[in-house]
C-alpha cells in the first residue's frame, strides 16, 4: 500500500522514536489534496482497525508501531488488537481540535492569565461531543512533550502533545479519560535528555512518596457559605478582633484506632473547627496544604501549588474543612509558600530541561539555607503563575486569606548569603525589585478580585511599609507578623524574674513601632520547635512559675495592641516541643494546670472579642496609652481605648513572683472598674488573689488620669480592669 505524501521517512522515525514535536499534522485524518489519510501511532498492536459508520477498515503497518491507511468517512474510532488476542476500542485523540482559544492564548503569551487554571492543568471535559480529559502545560524550551500514565503504558511516543502557537504551551484532549486518572508529562528537552513531571497546575496529586499527578474534576461542589463570604469583609479590618489558631493539619489529632493515621478532611471539618469555635478563635490558620513530598518540610517545600495534599482527602473534601469553618463563623488563612520550591526531580526544577521557573544563576536561583530554589519573579509567565496560583485558592476554595512565608528572603538578593554570593540589582543595591513588584502584583491582584479576603506576611526585618496600599508605596498586604515584639517579649519571658528589671525595655520597646504597620502578634509552630521547647518551658522557675509566667504572658500579649496568632497545643500549655510525626499531648490537656491555661485562652479570645476597647484600634495610636512603666518592680499599666462610647480598659501586669497589695494607678474616670480577668485566678490554675470582682476609682489624680484605684497585683499575673459606664 502507498503511503500519505505528508509522511516521510523521516517523520515516520521520529513518531517511532518519540522524536516528534508536531503531532497533529501527522497523525489523525489528513487529506494530501488527492486522499483522505488516516495515520495512527498503537504500541503492542497486532492488529488496528478504523470503525467507521460503514464497516470496518484495517490499518497496514508502516514503520514499527505506526499504521496508515485510506479512508472514505470522517467520523470513526479506532480497535486495537494486541498480541494475545485482546481488543480495546478507543476514539483517537489526533482527531480532536484545539481546546484553547484566541483570549487564552493572547494572555498565555502575554503572561497575564490571572484565572490560569482554567487553561492549563487537566480538566475533565466534553469536546466535540465526546467526553474526556483536557491536558495543558508550559513548556517553552521543550521539544516534545506528551501525557503519560497507565492509560498508555506510560509511553511517551503515544500520546505528544499539540505545541499551541507562539505560547510555550502544549495541549491535547484525551477521550475516556475522567477524574482519578494517573497522569505525569514526559519532556524530551532541547538536549534530548527525558524528564518525568508532576503538572505544576495540577489539581491532585498522589499520596507520597508516589509522584504522579491526578486528574480532579474540581467543578460542581454545593458550596453553603453565602452568609459568611456577604460578612466576611467587615470581619477582617483593622477595626475587628482577630484572633488566629495556628494548626499542622497532620499532628492536630490522630486516630490511634487506625494505626495513627491523622485525621481526614472531613473528620477536621467536625472536630478541629468545633474546637477552634468553642475556644473562641475567630480564625484557622493551615500551615501549607499544598502537595509536598517531605512530611518534615510541614508542606513549606510544596511541589504541587494547585493540589491540596491528598494526605487528608480529595479536593473537595477540603472544601468540606472550608465550608464548615465558614458555617460556624471562623474564617481559614493558608500559609502559602511563593518564596522557593524543592530541587525534587518531578516538580518544577528545570521543568523543560531549562532553568523555566528558576534563575539560571544559582547566586540568584539557589536559596543556601533550605537548599531550595528561587523563582525567577522578573520573568512574566513565572509571576503569572504564582498570582494565578494565590487567586485559585482564594476563588476555587473560598481561602479567607494568604499568609506568604519567608517575605524577607524574597525582598533582598543578598539574603543570608556572604559577599560575592549574591547578584546586585541594577542600581547596584540589595533589593529583589522583582520580588517586590511580585508582592505588590499579587496583593493588587487578590483585593481587587476576590472581595472581603486577607493577606499577611511574614517580614523579619525593618522593610518600610509591608502593610500599607501599593498606591502609597506600600507592599500592599492586609497585615504583617510581628516578629521584633515576639523576640523581644519571650526573651524578657525566658530571664529569671529577679533580673527582668535590667530588661523592662524588651516588654516595652514594641509600642515603639506598634502602630508602623497592621501587625498580628505571633506565637507560631517556630517558637516550639528545633530544640527551642514548649512555650511552657521557656518559662523559668519551678512548677507553678513556669504556669503562672505563661498565664500572664498571653494576658499581656492577648491585652496588646494587634491581632493574635497561637500555634496548636501552646493554648494549653504543652509541655513537649512540636513534633509533626506525632500529635499534640491531649493526655497533659485533660490535667488541671495545663486546663487552666486553656480556659486563660478561651476566655482571653472571647474578651478581646467582646470588648471594642481591646479591638476598635489595635492598629492605631489613638487607641493606646502607658499608665506606668515600673521597671523597679516589674510591673507595667496602659490603657485600651475603642470608639466613642466603648468603655476604657486598663491592663496592670506584674512579672514578679512578689504580690502587690494596695498598688495605686491611674485610671481614666472614676466610678467602678470591674476585674474583667485576672490570670492568677483559681480555675486557670493561679491562687486566687485579686480585688473581689471589681474596684471603686477614687477622685485623686495619678499617671496623667483624673481617678486612680488601688488594687492587689497577684504574683506573675495580669489583671483587666472593664470601665462600668
Amino acid at each position: 500500500m502507498a503511503q500519505p505524501s505528508f509522511l516521510g521517512v523521516r517523520d515516520l522515525q521520529q513518531l517511532q522514536e518519540g522524536r516528534c514535536d508536531r503531532p497533529f499534522e501527522l497523525l489523525g485524518l489528513h487529506d494530501d489534496g488527492k486522499k483522505l489519510w488516516l495515520t495512527a501511532f498503537s504500541p503492542d498492536t497486532s492488529l488496528l482497525e478504523a470503525v467507521t459508520p460503514e464497516g470496518r477498515v484495517e490499518l497496514t503497518r508502516l514503520r514499527g508501531d505506526v499504521f496508515a491507511t485510506q479512508l472514505a468517512a470522517r467520523t470513526y474510532h479506532l480497535c486495537a488488537t494486541n498480541s494475545e488476542g485482546e481488543r480495546r476500542e478507543f476514539d483517537d485523540p489526533y482527531r480532536f481540535g484545539p481546546v484553547l482559544g484566541d483570549v487564552d492564548l493572547y494572555l498565555l503569551g502575554e503572561g497575564t492569565h490571572r484565572q490560569l487554571w482554567h487553561a492549563l492543568g487537566a480538566h475533565v471535559m466534553t469536546h466535540e461531543g465526546v467526553r474526556g480529559t483536557h491536558f495543558a502545560v508550559w513548556a517553552p524550551n521543550a521539544r516534545r512533550v506528551s501525557v503519560v500514565g497507565d492509560f498508555n503504558g506510560w509511553d511517551g511516543r503515544t500520546n505528544p502533545m499539540r505545541r499551541v502557537g507562539g505560547s510555550g504551551v502544549w495541549e491535547i484532549f484525551l477521550p475516556d479519560l475522567g477524574d482519578s486518572t494517573l497522569y505525569k508529562y514526559e519532556i524530551l528537552d532541547a538536549h534530548g535528555d527525558l524528564a518525568l513531571k508532576a503538572d505544576p497546575v495540577g489539581f491532585g496529586s498522589q499520596h507520597p512518596p508516589e509522584k504522579a499527578s491526578i486528574v480532579r474534576d474540581i467543578s460542581g461542589y454545593g458550596w453553603r457559605d453565602l452568609d459568611w463570604m456577604d460578612r466576611r469583609a467587615a470581619l477582617q479590618g483593622r477595626d475587628e478582633p482577630i484572633s488566629i489558631y495556628e494548626v499542622h493539619l497532620g499532628s492536630w489529632r490522630r486516630r490511634w484506632d487506625q494505626g495513627g493515621r491523622p485525621l481526614s478532611y472531613k473528620e477536621l471539618a467536625r472536630d478541629l473547627v468545633a474546637y477552634a469555635k468553642d475556644m473562641g478563635f475567630t480564625h484557622i490558620e493551615l500551615l501549607p496544604i499544598s502537595e509536598f513530598p517531605f512530611d518534615g518540610s510541614w508542606g513549606y517545600q510544596p511541589v504541587g501549588l494547585y493540589a491540596p495534599t491528598i494526605r487528608f482527602g480529595p479536593p473537595h473534601e477540603f472544601r468540606d474543612l472550608i465550608d464548615a469553618a465558614h458555617l460556624a463563623g471562623l474564617g481559614v488563612l493558608l500559609d502559602w509558600v511563593p518564596g522557593h520550591f524543592p530541587t525534587d526531580a518531578h516538580g518544577l526544577a528545570r521543568f523543560d530541561g531549562s532553568a523555566l521557573y528558576e534563575h539560571s544563576d544559582p547566586r540568584e536561583g539557589f536559596h543556601q539555607d533550605w537548599n531550595t530554589l528561587i523563582y525567577n519573579y522578573g520573568r512574566t509567565e513565572v509571576q503569572n503563575y504564582l498570582i494565578a496560583n494565590a487567586l485559585y485558592w482564594l476563588e476555587e476554595y473560598h481561602i479567607d486569606g494568604l499568609r506568604v512565608d519567608a517575605v524577607a528572603s524574597m525582598l533582598y538578593r543578598d539574603y543570608s548569603r556572604r559577599e560575592g554570593q549574591w547578584v546586585p540589582n541594577k542600581d547596584g543595591g540589595r533589593e529583589n525589585y522583582e520580588a517586590i513588584a511580585f508582592l505588590q502584583n499579587m496583593n493588587i491582584a487578590a483585593y481587587g478580585e476576590v472581595p472581603g479576603i486577607m493577606t499577611v506576611a511574614e517580614e523579619s526585618t525593618s522593610f518600610p511599609k509591608v502593610s500599607a496600599p501599593v498606591d502609597a508605596g506600600g507592599l500592599g498586604f492586609g497585615y504583617k507578623w510581628n516578629m521584633g515584639w515576639m523576640n523581644d517579649t519571650l526573651r524578657y519571658m525566658e530571664r529569671d524574674p529577679i533580673y527582668r528589671k535590667y530588661h523592662h525595655d524588651l516588654m516595652t520597646f514594641g509600642l515603639m513601632y506598634a502602630f508602623n504597620e497592621n501587625f498580628i502578634l505571633p506565637i507560631s509552630h517556630d517558637e516550639v520547635v528545633h530544640g527551642k521547647g514548649s512555650m511552657l518551658h521557656k518559662m523559668p522557675g519551678d512548677d507553678w512559675q513556669k504556669f503562672a509566667n505563661l498565664r500572664a504572658y498571653y494576658g499581656f500579649m492577648w491585652m496588646h495592641p494587634g491581632k493574635k496568632l497561637l500555634f496548636m497545643g501552646c493554648e494549653f500549655a504543652q509541655p513537649e516541643e512540636w513534633n509533626h510525626n506525632g500529635e499534640l499531648n491531649w493526655h497533659a490537656a485533660a490535667q488541671p494546670k495545663n486546663a487552666g491555661v486553656q480556659q486563660l485562652v478561651c476566655d482571653l479570645n472571647w474578651l478581646y472579642r467582646d470588648t471594642p476597647a481591646l479591638h476598635r484600634r489595635d492598629c492605631d495610636a489613638s487607641g493606646f496609652e502607658w499608665l506606668r512603666n515600673d521597671a523597679e518592680q516589674s510591673v507595667t499599666a496602659w490603657i485600651r481605648k475603642g470608639d466613642e462610647g466603648d468603655a476604657p480598659v486598663v491592663v496592670v501586669a506584674n512579672f514578679t513572683p512578689v504580690e502587690r497589695r494596695d498598688y495605686q494607678i491611674g485610671v481614666p474616670q472614676e466610678g467602678i472598674w470591674r476585674e474583667a480577668l485576672n490570670t492568677d485566678a483559681e480555675i486557670y490554675g493561679g491562687s486566687g488573689k485579686g480585688n473581689l470582682g471589681q474596684v471603686k476609682a477614687e477622685p485623686e489624680g495619678l499617671d496623667g488620669q483624673s481617678a486612680s484605684i488601688r488594687i492587689t497585683i497577684p504574683a506573675l499575673s495580669v489583671v483587666v480592669f472593664v470601665a462600668e459606664n
